[in-house]
């Protein structure tokens, strides 16, 4: 899991916030754009992002402005766990800066779809300082403990090819759910 920076946009978007809203898969096309711009992303690929937008859609959400797609979020419930695991954050260059990735977690979290979530469930990197500012800044937003351990290890499951993902988790207080968005 992985988040572009939070540098101020070279060109940011006006001060007209995004529609929040479920992804559909006419989508698919549009969400794979944003994810290739926002490296260092793993990209996955055109059908899988529409699979996501199609079958995990009341727990996905993208960000769009005029039509544009400028925020997405992929994420799941974890079966058997009362956790939302956060797949990946992409927030286009142009709409960096603005708290959007931030605003579409809270979002996501009062939907329907996370009413079982105790805990919020992402693995980051090491070296990734955007992810870890802003899953910081969402425990302290949502009065949340957070977490990490080594998880997906670079040698056992990655061969070497990747670093470390460690799994950062996020005790939820009920207060979060308050004022749930279908």
């Amino acid at each position: 899991m992985s988040v572009t920076s939070d540098q101020k946009p070279e060109t940011a978007v006006n001060a007209r916030m995004p529609r929040l809203r479920k992804p559909v898969a006419e989508d698919g096309a549009a969400i794979w754009a944003l994810v290739k711009e926002c490296a260092p992303l793993d990209e996955n690929s055109m059908y899988c992002n529409i699979i996501q937008a199609e079958h995990f859609r009341d727990t996905c959400v993208v960000a769009d402005l005029d039509g544009d797609i400028i925020g997405w979020i992929s994420g799941h419930m974890i079966p058997n766990d009362d956790a939302f695991f956060v797949w990946q954050v992409a927030v286009s260059p142009r709409a960096r800066g603005l708290g959007l990735g931030k605003k579409m977690l809270m979002h996501l979290l009062q939907r329907d779809a996370c009413a079982d979530a105790a805990e919020l469930k992402t693995t980051i990197t090491e070296d990734n300082d955007a992810s870890w500012a802003l899953f910081r800044s969402l425990a302290r937003t949502a009065g949340g403990e957070i977490e990490d351990k080594p998880h997906f290890e670079e040698d056992t499951h990655f061969e070497g090819q990747q670093d470390t993902e460690h799994l950062v988790t996020i005790t939820l207080p009920g207060e979060v759910m308050l004022g749930r968005a279908a």
